[in-house]
């Protein structure tokens, strides 16, 4: 008898994607396993249980997860399901683990090999699998269509017989996936584009998409990227120089998005309460980070804020669930690219290879314990979660340099249009 992959309906009423789609489940079947997708696992992401099970799969129920060696889901496991897996059962999800010590235990103690797939090294063979690209650019490019809906002008010049629509001001803060599919979006609508990072390696790709880099480039800047790729933190009085550079020029854009996220730690704050407060009423921040805290001071998540001054602050939660259809299809591929590497194509049965890079870079539990090196010397100890430096902390050397908050224009004529830092 063959092993059986599970792909539950996600429990989270925020989460309309699925961990599978009708290709990666046929091509599950062709690995030699059963495939169970639980009834309407596919509904929020426009995939019916008929195209599920016409690409060779059984629909079944939550029940089913009960004799399933693997199971492909979207968000961590909560205690209830873990209650419903077998031991010995790999789940492979994006497990969010850092600050959620309680629930990496429970899945030791559950005894699953659980699988944290935002882990997953940023190396060649595993670029197919790397959830973090392929969801956070479609949260990049969500983050300008929102941005554009919330927007109550045209976001492209727009030359007419009756006069001139200027291009709405946009700037991009943090420049991964997210940012660079952020820029490449509000280039196509039509908008001018800046862009910051403190990752010198982007200046260049920002510029290759027709945008303008804006970073403080000094030696501090030019060592701060990690060989993993990501942002590292950078201290403090290099963010206060950098919030002194982007002070100003934020008071001039229309549209702003900040997509800065440190593994492990709380979202770094990038724009101040007086940043938002030099802004002209009408703009527009989409904070992209507000699940970890925000890069915004004043956003909050799950809402769209108007301020005092009529800037409004975007905090939606789940931005790739946002485009859940097209969300899925990646991530269903990701997943489907992992689980093949352990899969003996001989006997066609699971056969995680613990020695694997890929294996050790995102195994979290396995046979009871906390194995991860990250996690596995914290387990059983309470875990104190740092702080983000405060955006006073940041903007504390650029008080003199932040222009005044502006004015509301006077009702016998509109403000004119301030001049850029393009």
């Amino acid at each position: 008898m063959g092993q059986t992959v599970f792909i539950p309906r996600e429990l989270d009423a925020n989460e309309p994607r699925v961990a599978a789609s009708p290709e990666t489940v046929k091509r599950l079947a062709g690995l030699g396993f059963e495939v169970i997708v639980e009834k309407g696992a596919g509904l929020g992401s426009r995939i019916t249980d008929q195209e599920f099970a016409t690409a060779g799969g059984t629909i079944g129920t939550a029940g089913d997860a009960k004799n399933a060696d693997v199971v492909l889901k979207v968000r961590r496991p909560t205690d209830a399901e873990l209650k419903g897996y077998k031991s010995g059962a790999a789940v492979i999800a994006i497990m969010d683990p850092y600050g959620n010590d309680a629930a990496l235990a429970a899945m030791a103690s559950a005894g699953i090999t659980a699988f944290s797939m935002e882990f997953m090294p940023r190396i060649t063979r595993a670029q197919v699998m790397d959830v973090l690209s392929s969801q956070a650019n479609l949260a990049g490019y969500q983050a300008v269509v929102d941005a554009a809906a919330e927007y109550d002008r045209a976001l492209p010049m727009m030359m007419t017989a009756a006069g001139t629509v200027p291009a709405a001001k946009t700037f991009i803060m943090g420049v991964g996936v997210a940012g660079l599919q952020a820029i490449a979006t509000a280039r196509r609508l039509g908008a001018v584009v800046t862009a910051t990072d403190v990752r010198p390696a982007v200046k260049e790709q920002v510029q290759s998409l027709g945008a303008k880099f804006l970073a403080v480039e000094d030696e501090e800047f030019k060592a701060a990227e990690t060989a993993g790729g990501y942002a590292k933190e950078m201290s403090k009085e290099y963010q206060a120089k950098q919030a002194a550079l982007t002070a100003e020029h934020i008071a001039k854009q229309d549209i702003v998005i900040t997509t800065a996220l440190i593994p492990g730690r709380p979202a770094p704050k990038l724009v101040s309460a007086a940043m938002v407060a030099s802004m002209k009423p009408g703009s527009v921040i989409v904070d992209l980070a507000v699940e970890r805290g925000g890069n915004v001071e004043g956003a909050v998540p799950g809402r769209v804020v108007t301020t005092e001054n009529g800037v409004k602050i975007v905090g939606h939660l789940n931005v790739p669930g946002r485009v859940a259809a097209s969300a899925s299809l990646l991530y269903a591929k990701n997943l489907y690219a992992f689980l093949e590497t352990m899969v003996d194509k001989a006997t066609k049965t699971l056969a995680i290879k613990r020695d694997d890079e890929l294996v050790k870079a995102t195994m979290l539990t396995d046979a009871g314990q906390i194995v991860h090196p990250s996690f596995a010397e914290a387990a059983g100890q309470p875990r104190t979660e740092p702080a983000a430096i405060p955006a006073t902390v940041l903007v504390a050397d650029a008080a003199d340099k932040k222009p005044a908050p502006r004015r509301r224009a006077a009702a016998k004529s509109p403000s004119p249009k301030p001049e850029g830092t393009a």
